[in-house]
């Protein structure tokens, strides 16, 4: 398995292509990047997301920090937003988040952020990458160590920080005393959401919340991996149920029917929500940020408060950055990631949790109910292996039977027709094309799905011939 280099990070499986020497590496990289932009003394924020090779790994970055002169803040176990905010809200030059996000659990990796608490974007990773090339990096003497500080109050500072949005009215939460079902996969969420629950006075069902870092299932929070959750939820009558992936950077729900409420429609709830509140209080101009795949929800919802949606590459930076240039007061991605600017510029569960608690300690029902109140569209994912055949090559053949449709070529290729529309992107890593189409219904979103596999493989097919 190769190591996977983007502007996410890196990550692998450790013990084979993310190795001790290959985490020194990206480590000692980071610094000599940073040191283009900063004379003196720098100083890091370091967190980690529960894994059990995170301690390790941890003890690795921070050793080669210290040995390079760097100031180390270790904040523990924590989610990534956490250590976002951490960078943002102190006098550090950058971050490093120990984390595979939804990885199995074998692998690990790394985030990098810069001094603004954001992570770097497509220039900012090239030049970072560029440092790799370095062979010799300036270890310091044994006189000339850095500090290392352990400072674990971030976990409550997040808390605070969450509560206080001015979305947000704690009383009204606690007052419905909301029965939840929470899984935490037994990683950073454990950390800090039992505790924000506990705050707002919910009767809190625990599962996979001990931080071990052994999770008992597969960690992305899709349907099919949730099936525990689910009914759970049903068994105990709770409100909803919340789950997170392992560094709480993603928000998935579980309705009081013990169904999926749909990672799309965290975001799109919670645009509904914001929308409504600053339509009330007479602003105007609103903008929103999304990615290229995010439901088409969101546009149906910005047009109802004449609100303007733009739509960037998938990628939690390529989001943030827009956000910032448009002025957005919220934005995100549709993997149940939300964004509010009010707080910090990352997608953060906790920010999502609260704001979808506000919204339903308002709402006269239950959260079956608040869905059933928004645009209703369905998402069918797929991949298809183009070995040796080059994706770029791929995607132009498509492109061009397309031409009259309104096209996107930011990130792959976009078509949108009147009544659904098919996201083709290439992956960096694989030697396949994936494949996002939304529709009316699921039957049409999966038969495009299918339509588009069949002409990707009708074209490679005929190169091969």
């Amino acid at each position: 398995m190769s190591l996977i280099t983007s502007i996410s990070g890196v990550r692998g499986i450790f013990g084979e292509s993310l190795t001790p020497d290959i985490i020194i590496r990206y480590t000692e990289a980071f610094v000599a990047y940073n040191r283009i932009k900063k004379a003196g003394k720098l100083k890091f924020v370091i967190g980690r997301d529960g894994r059990i090779t995170g301690k390790v790994i941890a003890n690795l970055v921070s050793s080669t920090l210290i040995s390079l002169g760097c100031d180390v803040e270790a904040i523990g176990v924590c989610p990534t937003p956490t250590v976002s905010l951490a960078v943002e809200k102190s006098d550090a030059d950058g971050g490093i988040s120990i984390t595979a996000s939804h990885n199995p659990i074998e692998w690990n990796g790394l985030k990098f952020f810069n001094e603004n608490g954001l992570f770097l974007d497509a220039d900012e990773t090239k030049i970072f990458l560029e440092m790799l090339k370095n062979k010799s990096p300036k270890y310091v003497s044994w006189d000339k160590l850095a500090n290392y500080r352990i400072d674990q109050s971030w976990i409550d500072k997040h808390i605070e920080l969450s509560l206080n949005l001015k979305y947000v009215n704690v009383e009204s939460i606690r007052k419905k005393k909301f029965k939840i079902v929470l899984d935490c996969i037994n990683a950073a969420g454990g950390a800090i959401i039992p505790e924000l629950l506990k705050k707002l006075n919910c009767d809190i069902i625990e599962m996979n919340c001990d931080m071990s870092g052994v999770f008992t299932r597969i960690p992305e929070p899709l349907p099919e991996n949730l099936t525990e959750v689910m009914q759970k939820v049903k068994e105990e009558g709770a409100d909803l149920g919340i789950v997170v992936d392992p560094d709480v950077d993603r928000l998935v729900l579980i309705t009081e029917k013990g169904e999926p409420f749909g990672e799309e429609y965290t975001i799109a709830s919670v645009i509904n929500f914001i929308l409504s509140k600053e339509s009330e209080s007479g602003k105007n101009n609103l903008n929103v940020v999304v990615n290229l795949s995010t439901t088409r929800a969101v546009d149906d919802i910005a047009k109802k408060f004449n609100a303007s949606v733009y739509r960037v590459p998938v990628g939690e930076i390529n989001v943030a950055k827009e956000i910032i240039r448009r002025k957005s007061i919220v934005g995100g991605e549709g993997s149940g990631g939300v964004i509010l600017p009010e707080l910090h510029y990352a997608r953060d569960a906790l920010v999502g949790i609260v704001l979808v608690l506000q919204m339903l300690s308002e709402f006269d029902g239950t959260i079956s109910d608040l869905k059933s109140e928004l645009p209703e569209y369905f998402i069918n994912k797929d991949k298809i292996d183009i070995k040796g055949i080059e994706p770029d090559k791929v995607l132009k053949e498509i492109h061009s039977k397309y031409l009259t449709e309104r096209t996107d070529t930011q990130d792959g290729l976009k078509i949108d027709f009147s009544d659904y529309w098919v996201h083709l992107r290439k992956s960096n890593t694989e030697p396949i094309i994936r494949i996002i189409a939304e529709a009316k219904s699921q039957i049409i979103a999966k038969n495009l799905v299918e339509e588009f596999k069949k002409e990707i493989y009708n074209f490679t097919s005929s190169l091969h011939r």
